[in-house]
Parts: C-alpha cells; structure tokens; sequence
C-alpha cells in the first residue's frame, strides 16, 4: 500500500473495502516520477541538451544528476518508461529503471487492472473548465511567440542542430523589427534603386517619355523585397494583436506605391509626356494634369529605414555575449599535477575543462584563461583586467585567491581548484545575467506595447488628415502627402527605446565594475530612495577581529575568560569566534601554567541561539601536582548586551568603554568582558560622506550598546543609530522605517537575509556562493556587491539617479517630438521624405542619449556641483 502511495496511487480504506484511485484524477498530483541509471553520457557541458530532447515528450521533466549517472524524470502517468529509455537511446545513452522504481511502476500498473475509479467531468465546474482551457491557449500562444524556458531551450536546440548560430535577435520579434533581415544586400540594392527614382522625381530635365513607367519598375523590388522585415513586421503584429513598431512606416510605404501604381495605369499620369516637380508645402499643387506620384517616398522611406536600423546604436553586443565570447570550450585541456604519495617524482597529465574537479593542481600559463577559481599554491603571474571589475588585485602569488574567466598577461601559476564548473563566480555571474535579461525582455515588451499605442493615434489622424484636405482644398494629392508625412515621421521606436535602452546600458554598466543589479526597476527604486541602513558587522567593518582588551570580575581568572570562550567558540566561523580563538591561543602561550587553573579546556557540545548567543558545555581538565587528571563540565555562554541594564559594575564599564563586548559566562555568573575591535573600511568615512552630501540619511544597525554603536558611528560621521539589535530583529527594525514614512536601502551580507527581504531597495556583499544561492531560491535581493569597498555604495545610488535622469529627459524628447511632428506633419509644412529623415533622427538621438548610462561613477571625489544638480533635478527636462 505504501507502494501504491510513492507510485502515485491512492488508498481510500473503508470498513470491509477497500478503492483504490490514480493520482492523474487529482488535481494536486498529476504526475509520477521515475528515476533511471545511465550509462555512456556525453560530457557535463552537454547535459542541457539532453534534457531538452528528454523534455519534448508531451509533460515530461527531465534532471541529469552527471557526477552520479542519474536521471531523475517526472512524466504523467500515461507516458510509459519505455517511451523514456528510447528516448534517451536516441541519444546514444543507455538507461535503465532502478529497483525503487521498477517496483513502484509494476505495483501501479498490478493494483490499477482491476481498481480503478474515475472523477466523472461533471463534478468539475465549468467555469473551471473554461478557465483551465483559457489558460492553456494562452501558455501555448506564448510558447509559440517565443517566450518560456522550453521554447528557447528547443529554439536553441535546433539552431545548434543545423550548424546555425544562435542569435540573440529573434525573427521572430514583432515589436521590433528583426534585426538579422535587415541584410547589407537589401540595403545596397534599395540604395542603387532608390538614388534613379529620386532622381527621376526631383529633376524634371531627367523626365523622359515614360520616365513614370521606369520609375515603378526601379521601385517594385525596393518596396517589395527590401522592404520586406518592415512589412513582415506589420503582418506579424496583426496575427498576433501586436501594433509594430515600424508598422506606420510600412503602411505609409504601401499606401504611396499602391497610389502611385494605380494613377500610373488609369490616370493620365502614366501617359507620355506627364512631368512633375519637388513640392515642399502640400499647399503647393504638385500638378496641374492629374495625381501625382509618390514613389519617392516609398523608396525613400525603405531606404532610410533599412540605413537607420542597419546602424543603430542598438547593435552593440551586450555584456552577456562578451562573457559568452571569452568562456572556455569544455575539451581545452589543461595541465594537472599529480603527486604520488610517498614518493618524490609527480606525474602531469593533460584533462579537458569538464574534468578538473575539486582539489586537482592545474598549471596556467601565460596568455591562458584560469578554468576554475582556487587557491594559488605555486609560482606568480599577473592577471589581464577583465569585464567585470571587482576591484580585485591583478597580480598574484602563492595563497592569492583566483577566479575562473581571468587571462594570465604574464608569468605562470599552480591553482588548486575550489569550485569548478558551474559553481566558478564566472558562471554565476553569467546566469545572473541571464535571469536579469529574462525579466529586462518582458519589462521592455511592455514599453513597447506602450509605444505602439501611438500608432492607432497616428493613423487615425492620417486618416481624418486625408478626409480633411481632400474636403476642404479638394487636392487629393496635397491630402495624401500630408497622410504619409504623419505615418512616417511618428517614431512610436524613440519612445520604446527611452527607458529600455537606457535602463539596459545602466544594468550592464554597474555590472561592468562589480555591482549586479535585479532589474531595471532596482534602479528607480534607487532614485526614489532617501535612508540607507548598513549592518555594522560585514558592510562598514572588515572581517577581521582581534582581541582588544580582557576584563575579569572580581576574584576571576583574565586567562581563564578567554581560554573559556576561546573553547565555546572553537566550531564558530564567525570573525569574531576566530578572533576569540586566537586569542585563547595567544593567552596559553604567554602566561605561566597556573595550578588552580584547568590544563585543558574541551568543547563538549554547543548551540547558537536566534539572537546570535552560544551556549556550550565545556570540559574542565585539571593536572595536580602528581599528574593525576580529574575533569568537570560547566555550563559555559557567550552573549553580548544590547542595553546598559544587562551589566553592572568593571564589567560595565568594560562593555561600554572599547569596541565590541562579549560577555563570558559559567555556572550561572558573569566572569568576564571581551572586547574585539574590527577595523573599519579604509573607504568607509568617505562613502558615508558622500551619501550625506547626496541628501540621504545614513544609520548604522548594530547589536553592540548605544555607547559603542554611537561612537563608532560619530568617527564614521553617520546620522542615527539604531543600537542593541540582535539579527532576529533587525527586520522590523527596517520596517519600523518604513513605517516612519522612509524609503529604505539596506545594505549587509548573508547573514541579515531577514532584514534585506524587509528592505525596500536590498544590497548585499556576496561570494560566488551567496550569489548563487540567491539566484536559485529566488531571494529577491536587489542589488549583489562583488565588491567589498563601502564605496560601491554611494556609486550605485549616483548611477541610479543619473540613470532615471536619461530615460526621464529620453521621454520628454520623445514626446515633444511626436506630438510637434503631428502638428507640422497635418498642418502641410514637413514633407513625407523630410518627415522620414526626422524620425529615424529622433531615434538615433534618442539612442545617443541614452548612452549616457553607461558610464559608471569614477572613484574620484564627485564635484558638490555635480550631486546638487542631481539632488535638485536641475537637469531633468
């Protein structure tokens, strides 16, 4: 029966009965799970691809464990093991079912021949039904535009399948139009086209006998196959109720060919002899013997559209791709030292990438990227600068910590490997980037969806502007010339870009010296953001304490204080456990052996409470004088007040005169203070300051008593101080905050992820392990300092201000431009071709604003002109 359970079967037990049913008619359990030994595995790197081919069975999950030749695979319960085992013999891998899982699946099918009760359809509601139906369209629609971890997965697939290299830029993409369409071949064949029809348009000494017909000859192809991206565009968003962004122009191309070709075969402008001129205003009749010809514009536009997206700015490569440039191919092979144990001689032997493992010696030689971040145990080198700045020093030595993804520029060093694979901070750092790319591309699809709305403006007006002119001047010409200058100079491209170009060259831009950032959103919270908190311990301190000052109680021991708490703290990791130790270690070796005092001090076993106290039982061992060892357990704790009530006495005053106290207890009593002192950041005065003059109000949280909190923070010039606040505390201590009406950013490490979730803006000091924890439990940090200087800081809260200034000023121009080229475009006085050359300016001008935002502020003292300007928003528009 328990069998039946694990295989996805449930047992409903009655007196005298017993029914058994599937879990594929519970809603909570659709699926069962299978696991699989497998053999011939290709290497690690390629582990996605098969479980992408495993995953295109209908409603199957596959996980690929490499180390242990694994796979763990969940599938419903009408998909058949055997259909998986030929699945991944299609591969050239053999699998097989474990013993757990074979009987699970024989138990299931056994007890499902005969018992079987189905939930008749009627019991569901329809609504329900309706809504579930609604909801797989929709998840199928988004599949089918691309979006979704499978489909990229199968996108990706297939491209690498057929030799073809995967592109960032979809065809598919019908907001914008794509990229990889618009070829250099279309554009050099509208340019040698279009340059005779302009010709041929404007200069009426160039207007031979049938000079029209010439002229539809030369732009057929030009509005048909150069224009082809545009007009795919168009087609594409009105399949999928999506505007185009270049959708205006595409209809304003259309619209002027099919006029131009119509007049030509049934007005007297196709016959011999018709000339016609330039007319800038569309109050000047353009001619006086039937419609005139717009042909100029169609090939005009095409030209100038394919001109200005072949070269925009846009085309930079993001950071992503650089990183993804300079990653190692899995079969480079590098040098591995083995040493023989034993003997004297080693033995090298030459493994690819995907085979180092943790703890292998790899010998890295100049101009080589380093595969994996480790310990340097040999030789010396210096390292090239690389994409991302972590303000780390270049170069190297014997116990020097490196990283995988940096370049040796010179010299030759042994790295013992400490985290290979993906675990390297190379590769976590690149699928941060990718998860950020992921939310950037919905976040832009909505700016987008917000520009297109102009375009239904747009047309609307065209069309009321064409009714309009013919009515009232009965020119249908200069009608229909003031219609294609409204469709081509509205540039709905400009207002998408304004805060998505811009947001994404600031994310790229703070990631570039070592500051990641979640989203876009991150920064403008930034900018809104008026209190930063900083945790004390991790943030404005180094991770490095020592002992400052001992004080027993009355009738105590001094050495048997520390050597008590030196042993309480001997499993501690925590900088102030390994201070506490060292200092034990210290006081053995310089006091003479006491005979009153124990010999040896043993941790017995020891807890860590939520508030961060310990409590231990310590084993006393004493030696008298005939070397006879007796021994005794106490009840030992180390605790640190958080108020001025807790003390009384020399052991008071200890606790509020250093740095930070630690209080020793045992056998109920208070024996003694500890004070630690953990220097401060070199940089930390100076980024406090520098938040100070931006207009942000800085306070330091910090478990110590207000008297030590409030004198480490007046020598760090910080505002307020939040004293005597343990860890389990600290988040509603920011919510207090906010409750107070603040917008908090608060800045620690790992070890306040309570109080960073409260936080509005989060910023946290990580490794390549916190980091990657964030990434997969969705800990929705805001901001992750690779970094460890204070510095970054005030930095990062600058680019976010100067960031949202770009994309505040981006939107007024873009605004102002649309709505004065309505006007002037209706009013008659900009011409279709100049109303062109208009639009595709305010996109570039647009993208060249934008760039701006990839600058990242220098470590130089910012000008106190500078922070007023931004404090003020004397520059916003």
């Amino acid at each position: 029966m328990d069998a039946a359970r694990e295989a996805g079967i449930g047992v409903e037990e009655k007196p005298g009965e017993a029914s058994i049913w599937f879990a594929a008619d519970v809603e909570d359990r659709p699926h069962v799970s299978y696991s699989f030994v497998l053999e011939n595995l290709p290497p690690a790197p390629d582990i996605d691809m098969v479980e992408a081919a495993v995953e295109e069975l209908d409603g199957v999950e596959c996980r690929v464990v490499h180390p242990r030749k694994t796979a763990w695979v969940t599938a419903t319960v009408d998909t058949r093991p055997e259909v998986i085992v030929d699945k991944f013999a299609e591969l050239g891998i053999t699998a097989s079912l474990t013993d757990t899982s074979m009987f699970r699946y024989a138990a299931a099918v056994e007890s499902a021949e005969h018992y079987v009760r189905r939930k008749a359809a009627k019991d569901v509601p329809i609504q329900l039904r309706r809504r579930r139906r609604s909801a797989q369209r929709s998840l199928d629609r988004a599949r089918q535009a691309g979006f979704g971890p499978r489909a990229r997965r199968e996108e990706a697939q297939r491209k690498q399948q057929s030799k073809e290299p995967v592109k960032r830029d979809r065809k598919d993409d019908v907001l914008y139009t794509a990229r990889d369409l618009v070829t250099p071949a279309r554009m050099w064949v509208a340019l040698v086209l279009t340059l005779p029809v302009l010709v041929l348009a404007y200069v009426q000494a160039a207007q031979f006998d049938g000079w029209q017909w010439v002229e539809l000859a030369l732009a057929t192809p030009v509005v048909t196959w150069c224009a082809f991206p545009f007009h795919r565009a168009m087609l594409g968003g009105v399949r999928r109720g999506i505007t185009a962004l270049d959708g205006a122009s595409s209809m304003a191309i259309i619209i002027a060919y099919l006029w131009s070709a119509a007049v030509i075969l049934l007005a007297p402008t196709g016959q011999r002899g018709w000339h016609s001129g330039f007319t800038w205003f569309a109050t000047t009749l353009g001619t006086e013997h039937g419609p005139e010809l717009f042909l100029d514009v169609a090939c005009g536009i095409t030209l100038l559209l394919l001109i200005g997206r072949r070269y925009s700015i846009r085309a930079r490569r993001l950071l992503i791709d650089e990183m993804a440039d300079q990653s190692l191919d899995p079969e480079v092979e590098y040098t591995r030292i083995n040493k023989m144990r034993g003997r004297a001689e080693i033995d090298k032997e030459l493994i690819p990438v995907a085979e180092i493992n943790r703890g292998d010696d790899i010998v890295v030689h100049v101009g080589e990227v380093i595969p994996a971040d480790g310990k340097v145990i040999g030789g010396k080198a210096r390292l090239r600068p690389g994409l991302i700045d972590v303000h780390e020093p270049n170069h190297v030595k014997v116990g020097s910590t490196v990283y995988a993804g940096s370049v040796i520029e010179s010299g030759e060093i042994k790295v013992r490997a400490q985290r290979t694979g993906h675990a390297t901070r190379w590769l976590v750092v690149m699928q941060w980037l990718r998860d950020v790319e992921v939310r950037q591309r919905y976040a832009t699809v909505q700016y987008a969806q917000s520009a297109a709305r102009l375009l239904p403006l747009s047309m609307t007006v065209a069309f009321f502007s064409f009714i309009l002119w013919g009515l009232i001047s009965g020119d249908y010409n200069a009608a229909l010339r003031t219609s294609l200058a409204v469709l081509a100079g509205v540039a709905p491209v400009a207002l998408a870009l304004s805060p998505a170009l811009a947001l994404r060259l600031g994310i790229e831009s703070a990631a570039r010296h070592g500051v990641l950032l979640r989203d876009g959103h991150t920064l403008r919270s930034l900018e809104m953001m008026d209190t930063v908190v900083f945790n004390r311990v991790g943030t404005l301190a180094k991770s490095q304490m020592c002992v400052e000052t001992v004080t027993s109680a009355e009738g105590e021991s001094e050495e048997m204080v520390m050597r008590i708490a030196g042993a309480v703290s001997m499993e501690s990791d925590t900088p102030a456990g390994r201070a506490l130790v060292q200092g034990a270690r210290e006081a053995k070796t310089q006091t003479e052996n006491n005979p009153d005092l124990p010999t040896r001090y043993e941790l017995v076993s020891v807890t860590a409470e939520p508030s961060g106290d310990l409590n231990a039982r310590v084993n006393l061992v004493y030696v008298d004088e005939e070397g006879r060892e007796t021994s005794t357990q106490v009840d030992a704790m180390l605790w640190r007040p958080v108020n001025l009530s807790h003390l009384r006495g020399r052991l008071a005053v200890a606790a509020t005169s250093g740095g930070t106290p630690v209080v020793v207890r045992w056998k109920g009593k208070d024996r003694g203070v500890i004070t630690l002192f953990d220097p401060f950041k070199d940089d930390a005065d100076e980024a406090v300051s520098r938040l100070e003059q931006m207009g942000v109000e800085t306070v330091m949280l910090t478990r110590d008593t207000y008297p030590v909190a409030r004198r480490f923070a007046d020598f760090l010039g910080i505002s307020n101080v939040l004293a005597g606040i343990t860890n389990n505390r600290k988040a509603g201590a920011i919510r207090n905050l906010q409750a107070a009406g603040a917008e908090v950013a608060f800045v620690g490490d790992a070890t306040v992820r309570d109080a960073l979730r409260a936080a509005t803006v989060s910023i946290m000091y990580a490794d390549s392990e916190d980091l990657e924890l964030c990434r997969r439990r969705g800990r929705t940090v805001s901001a992750v300092l690779l970094r460890h200087d204070v510095m970054a800081v005030p930095q990062l809260v600058l680019h976010a201000r100067k960031v949202c200034e770009v994309i505040d000023r981006n939107l007024a121009l873009a605004w102002i431009y649309n709505c004065l080229m309505l006007m002037c475009a209706v009013a008659g006085v900009i011409p279709p071709i100049v109303a062109t050359v208009l639009m595709l300016g305010s996109s570039l001008l647009i993208e060249g604003l934008s760039m701006r935002a990839r600058s990242f502020p220098n470590e130089g003292r910012v000008e106190p002109e500078t922070i007023s300007e931004l404090v003020n928003g004397e520059n916003n528009v």
